[in-house]
């Protein structure tokens, strides 16, 4: 639709109309307009899958790899596969604004948020954001760059004002949202935090750089719930309110322009970029765009590979890849082994339809060839998980599950459903509804004392065969809606069961206003005790021929809300490594964790693979690699430190309101070489199934300033197999006259080889490399000289130094 035709349907509406549209009509629907030929528009979370609009498990979507995973990757042609992927899940539910992807940054390994978000880089960021982008929006869905900006952490995220010096600004916390802008991206998230005394919703920023500067011309959209004034947002770059109907703006905004607050252009130029939006989505008088179904097999194909393309390799002493045909017995350790995390708490969780967990793929990939035995060690300290059909029965139907009912004021039933857990998020839109009431009959298959909970706000109950476990009105304390609505806190009691005894579940919680959403009930076995458990673990380990053990992270570790105190493994499950590592030298650990953990035995290890939250395929992709099917490909997004009093930036926590960026440019592996601080793993770390010897590189002797150029690298495959090579670049200026990293990512590619085989690696540096913005000119400028360029595996592995000189263009 052309410009002419967007301001003859923007005409046709009376303020009161435009106004309406600039609030959301629901929580994930925008408001139609029949007089402009406007169709509402729906949204959904993402970025490790599209939900829909409802939270509910009778509707599973896809499960990737978290966003950690896919900046590992580093692979922008695999990435684009995803984001296509994501595209058509959404098209499937009828989605056509997908809230992905997340581009804030790693800035100290204590972000709670860490898997969704790709990288410590700006530059790592900014590429594979745009190529997810690039995926998603070939086929007609609209992608979301969030969350604009500097949302790096989650403490006071509501509230936080966050102070960042305009070079660290522009050169690292905005390069990533440029670079989306680039990509075409369609919609802009504003975030719930301030950026030098505005909040995002209200920042000058949302007009300089991202809608003059860099001609972004779709929607900024908040937070949900990042709007709690009318003229100031009304007045900046922010163009629509989410979620509705309720907010600050509606008949305010309309009395704010009537009143000269806001001036009617401002809303003019809001309606038209919705305007824009919506017939770019097929959502203006045109049919809804569609995209070909993806076949289930062929999803769980590109999502196996994912979780393969994207596990790191930290360390390997011969151990990996392991011989099917040589082992006799495998023993499988850990509680994650068999519930592993596959995504991120918070909002942005899906329910998958299956997941594949490690015990699961070591037992396909060695069925008929290997006995393996599971051992699940100490409790990682983990909360209770939901109530699953694996542990219950629908008390009215026999069938796997919960039953789910609505109450009325006197208790009696007005509604009922069968639903297959203890984890509902969903609003019960029932008249008359003043209770929600979820009942189980619990199959204990262990005897002793089990721990229940129910997390919720406002009135709750918990009974197990008539014994109150909960019984108490627990008032809420925060308006975050990551808590309020898909984390409350949980309550729990404990009760003794006999295995094989049927016992009664009932909780209750009442539905008061302000309450929120979730309802979950949890539930937990006897544990065992630390020592017994660790004891059998070491005995399993050492009567097998490879042991492999699964530890990581919980929801109380990582998840959106809440940033994290530590980075060490809960429980007792540094004490599980050891002692198996301890009983047999060929053991393999494997870290499941969004980002970074401390790893005290990592050198005692055989092996140590990272795959971060590995989506829904996690065991299939993590058996290919332990067996050699496939090689681990991904290179580390973010520097992990050895221990948490290494890290050079861990500041998530502000003083009066304020959290001051003082590191400036330096975040990551940049801090630690200002530092000159070693740490365990170095950005870019990865090893895969054979070896490499970098020979030769080569640069022009000049480059012109505004101008890219190519670096070219030789590198030979020097192990007994075929393998990929992330070959890195990166820059430095030892004598410039502006502070600058001691040196920062300029680009990279990836090779592959036959054994023996050399190959040239041709990384183009792109001119942004080498600019700097200038504060006092407030314009990016290129400084004239010599730069080094330096190529290797990570930023602490660069065995190869060069120089180009840079001129002046003309």
């Amino acid at each position: 639709m052309t410009d002419e035709e967007l301001e003859r349907l923007l005409d046709k509406l009376t303020l009161p109309q435009k106004v309406r549209l600039l609030t959301g009509a629901t929580t994930w629907r925008t408001a139609a307009e029949p007089a402009a030929g406007l169709r509402e528009l729906v949204m959904s979370d993402g970025p490790a899958g599209v939900r829909g609009e409802a939270w509910d498990e009778r509707d599973p979507a896809l499960l990737l790899p978290s966003a950690s995973a896919l900046g590992a990757l580093w692979d922008e042609e695999f990435t684009e596969r995803l984001g296509g992927l994501l595209a058509a899940e959404a098209r499937r539910k009828g989605v056509d604004v997908v809230l992905a992807p997340t581009l804030n940054l790693h800035r100290t390994p204590l972000g709670g948020r860490h898997f969704e978000c790709f990288a410590e880089d700006p530059e790592l960021t900014g590429r594979t954001g745009a190529a997810l982008i690039r995926g998603v929006q070939a086929l007609g869905v609209a992608a979301t760059a969030k969350h604009y900006v500097a949302n790096d952490s989650e403490t006071d995220r509501l509230t936080v004002d966050v102070r960042v010096g305009e070079r660290a600004l522009r050169e690292v916390y905005l390069a990533p949202f440029e670079a989306a802008v680039e990509a075409g991206v369609r919609v802009v998230m504003a975030g719930y935090n301030g950026v030098g005394g505005h909040t995002m919703t209200a920042s000058p920023l949302l007009t300089e750089p991202l809608k003059g500067e860099w001609g972004f011309d779709g929607v900024v959209l908040s937070d949900w719930g990042a709007v709690r004034s009318t003229a100031g947002p009304g007045a900046a770059g922010l163009d629509l309110a989410m979620p509705g109907p309720d907010g600050p703006w509606g008949e305010a905004l309309v009395r704010a322009v009537k009143e000269g607050a806001v001036p009617e252009a401002a809303v003019d130029d809001k309606v038209r970029r919705l305007l824009r939006l919506a017939d770019r989505a097929g959502a203006l008088g045109g049919p809804r765009a569609t995209a070909p179904p993806v076949r289930s097999r062929d999803a769980r194909f590109l999502l196996r590979r994912a979780v393969a393309a994207s596990t790191v390799l930290l360390h390997n002493r011969d151990v990996l890849p392991l011989d099917p045909d040589a082992l006799g017995t495998v023993a499988v350790i850990g509680a994650h082994a068999t519930r592993p995390r596959v995504q991120g708490g918070g909002s942005a969780g899906v329910f998958p339809s299956a997941v594949v967990t490690p015990l699961d793929g070591v037992r396909t990939w060695l069925r008929g060839r290997a006995r393996v035995v599971h051992v699940p060690g100490p409790s990682p300290d983990a909360p209770p998980p939901p109530l699953d059909m694996d542990l219950c029965r629908d008390p009215r139907s026999g069938v796997p599950g919960v039953l789910l009912r609505v109450l009325d004021v006197s208790g009696a039933e007005i509604y009922a459903e069968h639903r297959q857990t203890g984890r509902q998020l969903e609003p019960l839109v029932v008249p008359a509804a003043h209770t929600v009431e979820i009942s189980a009959l619990l199959l204990p298959r262990t005897t002793g004392e089990w721990t229940f909970g129910i997390a919720g706000f406002g009135r709750l109950s918990l009974t197990v065969d008539e014994n109150a476990l909960v019984d108490g009105d627990f008032p809420r304390q925060t308006d975050d809606p990551a808590a309020v609505h898909v984390n409350p806190p949980a309550h729990h009691g404990r009760v003794h069961l006999a295995a094989g005894r049927t016992a009664h579940l009932v909780a209750r919680r009442e539905l008061a206003p302000g309450t929120g959403r979730a309802t979950v009930v949890s539930a937990a076995p006897p544990d065992i005790g630390a020592e017994d458990s660790l004891a059998a673990a070491a005995r399993a380990a050492g009567e097998a021929d490879a042991a492999i053990v699964v530890v990581g992270t919980t929801e109380h570790d990582e998840s959106e809300g809440h940033d994290r105190t530590g980075l060490a493994l809960g429980g007792r499950q540094d004490d599980l490594v050891r002692a198996v590592a301890d009983a047999n030298p060929r053991t393999v650990v494997v870290v499941n964790s969004g980002g970074p953990v401390e790893l005290p035995w990592h050198t005692r290890a055989g092996a140590v693979l990272l795959t971060w939250f590995p989506g829904q395929e996690a065991g299939a992709g993590l058996a290919d690699v332990l067996f050699g099917r496939a090689e681990p490909g991904g290179r580390l997004p973010t520097t992990w430190p050895a221990a948490l009093a290494d890290a050079p930036v861990t500041r998530t926590r502000p003083h009066a309101g304020r959290l001051d960026y003082e590191e400036g440019l330096h975040i990551g592996y940049r801090a630690w070489l200002r530092e000159h601080r070693e740490p365990a793993y170095w950005f870019g770390h990865g090893f895969g199934y054979t070896t490499w010897c970098y020979e030769d590189v080569s640069v022009p002797a000049e480059a012109e300033a505004g101008a890219p150029f190519t670096v070219r690298v030789d590198v030979r495959n020097t192990g007994g197999r075929a393998g990929r090579e992330v070959v890195q670049v990166y820059l430095a200026r030892p004598a410039s006259a502006w502070e600058r990293p001691v040196r920062w990512l300029a680009g990279w590619a990836a090779v592959r080889a036959a054994p023996g085989e050399t190959v040239t690696a041709c990384v183009r540096v792109p001119a942004r490399a080498l600019r700097h913005w200038s504060p006092a000119e407030r314009a990016w400028r290129t400084e004239p000289g010599r730069f080094l360029v330096l190529a290797g595996r990570s930023a602490g592995d660069l065995p190869l130094t060069a120089a180009v000189e840079v001129t002046a263009p003309g």
